[in-house]
């Protein structure tokens, strides 16, 4: 079974909440971090994106990032703006976008059962994104980014945290975005007991869902640690959602050229695989198995033929589809995370940014994806396979210093 625990967080004032807030260190280049946060010197972005704090620097992986990081991370604690909880606590953290609304669990997991697979994956990992991870958390000791995991329902789970909303949050504002946040502190010692054994005697595994890179970092700080280090260490900071609130996102490409194919040349072997049909505007999937493709300032609707691909639970996948019958069979694309010639858009951004991109003439040609369902992401983690690279996208995102795991202390 899985085992989570509450924790100690570090946690804004209340009424220093909104302003610390951060999206996800990951979602931001540093010039879109700078900008954000120049006029707000209590952004968590001092910290997660801390090279904003040493203008010029060439190098944001160098040493002097992450010491900038834990210097901010401790002149926050000593202005008051943050502080720590007095006693170990769950938190109950709710989003609202455009009017739907999920809610989940923040926790602290055990790396042991990440290690063991209990803690179930569906993603490659970059070691040069873990090694960011790596040197912050070291560093700062500090886990300042969640790891978004998913779960099975668990019913009398849902009942007790909806229960629990009826009080007042400790927190509750709407970020800049139109994304508004709510988070409640459990505090109750026999609520936290029957939290805990709840979960631990009715999940037998979760699922991560967005942050691969952190939970493989926070797994590699552990490991490197001399003996003896504080018990902190060996969980990591989580935000568990039951399925049924959940929303996955198409996550589309681009491509910068058509492989040496002109645009008839390139329709015409697209025949072989798919139905393909022109559209009138936009095409955004609503069945498994359809793509949308936008090619010289006309969309098409593509459809994979019966047989063209296989029905395990990695080959039915769309992005299998795509990645096998043309991303790499047309246009010799083998390695969507280390081409250059590919990009992915997240279904945030709307199909409108796909024909930017093309109409700009920065990229040939754009696809728009049915978005993988949570049962298919389960699928595949319990299978032991993984997904084709950027299969999923997550909205919305939670955000940065609201909690943060201090591993040392």
């Amino acid at each position: 079974m899985a085992i989570i625990k509450p924790f100690r967080a570090l946690r804004p004032q209340p009424n220093a909440a909104a302003a610390v807030a951060a999206p996800p260190y990951d979602v931001l280049n540093s010039a879109e971090a700078a900008a954000q946060a120049a006029s707000n010197p209590n952004s968590f972005l001092h910290v997660t994106k801390s090279e904003i704090d040493l203008p010029g620097i060439a190098d944001i992986h160098v040493p002097e990032v992450y010491e900038k990081a834990k210097t901010n991370l401790e002149a926050f604690r000593k202005e008051g703006i943050l502080l720590r909880e007095e006693k170990p606590c769950y938190y109950i953290y709710e989003l609202v976008m455009q009017g739907r609304q999920q809610t989940g669990l923040v926790a602290v997991s055990s790396i042991d059962d990440y290690e063991k697979d209990i803690i179930k994956k569906h993603e490659y990992t970059r070691p040069e994104k873990e090694q960011d991870r790596i040197n912050h958390i070291r560093t700062s000791g500090a886990q300042t980014g969640n790891v978004f995991l998913a779960y099975r329902d668990v019913d009398a789970l849902n009942d007790l945290i909806e229960k629990w909303k009826t009080s007042a949050p400790v927190y509750d504002f709407t970020a800049a975005d139109g994304i508004s946040h709510r988070v409640w502190i459990v505090d109750d010692e026999n609520t936290v007991s029957h939290i805990s054994d709840l979960f631990n005697s009715s999940v037998p595994f979760t699922y991560i869902a967005d942050g691969h890179h952190r939970a493989a970092s926070a797994a590699k700080v552990r490991q490197s640690l001399d003996a003896g280090y504080h018990d902190n260490a060996n969980y990591f900071l989580t935000t568990l959602f039951p399925a049924a609130q959940l929303h996955i996102m198409d996550y589309n490409r681009v491509v910068k050229d058509l492989n040496n194919h002109s645009e008839a040349d390139f329709l015409r072997a697209l025949y072989e695989d798919f139905e393909v049909e022109r559209m009138p505007s936009a095409f955004s999937p609503t069945h498994l198995h359809e793509f949308g493709m936008y090619l010289g300032g006309q969309w098409h609707k593509l459809t994979a033929k019966q047989g063209s691909y296989s029905e395990d639970p990695i080959g039915v996948l769309d992005v299998t589809i795509l990645s096998d019958k043309i991303l790499s069979k047309l246009l010799d694309i083998h390695d969507q995370r280390t081409d250059k010639r590919i990009d992915f858009v997240g279904g945030i951004r709307g199909l409108h940014e796909l024909e930017k991109r093309v109409d700009s003439g920065e990229m040939k040609v754009a696809f728009s994806l049915h978005p993988v369902s949570i049962q298919q992401l389960f699928d595949i983690a319990d299978s032991g396979n993984i997904m084709p690279p950027k299969s999923t996208w997550f909205e919305p995102k939670l955000r940065d210093g609201l909690l943060t795991h201090l591993i040392y202390e």
